[in-house]
């Protein structure tokens, strides 16, 4: 694959993973305990494609932004996993420090992974993921049972 194609890939991927965020949070957003339990683990287990997509883009030999991002969502993932739906662990209220933060800023490091290398691609990208990530963003506050 060349750079144009592994660029086009990433891109690609950066945007599903946004769009599959924003699906996750309003099924959440409004059937919350039927879908969570059921469902919520796709999300966790589409890191394994992320995690194939980065591979591929560093086997490529593109710049490290650009697959960082996929290895990021699969520590995340697996952490969200681990705790969620193997652990059962109740975290988020009462907020348990310990794993609230590092929960936190795992995914907030895998979207920014996403995101900020959408700008050295096209500003118009870049803009684009802005707002998708103000939807997701506003839809994962607002969807979540306390």
């Amino acid at each position: 694959m060349g750079t144009k194609s592994l660029e086009r890939l990433f891109v690609a991927w950066a945007f599903v993973f946004q769009v599959i965020l924003i699906v996750h949070f309003s099924l959440r957003k409004w059937a919350f305990e039927g879908y969570i339990r059921r469902f919520g683990w796709i999300v966790y287990a589409l890191s394994i494609l992320a995690a194939v997509v980065s591979l591929i883009l560093f086997v490529g030999d593109m710049t490290w932004s650009l697959w960082v991002g996929g290895f990021l969502y699969l520590v995340w993932a697996t952490l969200g996993f681990v705790v969620e739906y193997v652990a059962r662990i109740r975290w988020r209220n009462p907020i348990r420090w310990s794993i609230f933060g590092p929960y936190v800023f795992l995914y907030l490091a895998t979207v920014m992974f996403y995101w900020w290398p959408l700008g050295n691609i096209g500003k118009p990208l870049w803009y684009a993921y802005a707002v998708l990530f103000v939807v997701s963003t506003a839809l994962n506050v607002t969807s979540h049972k306390l």
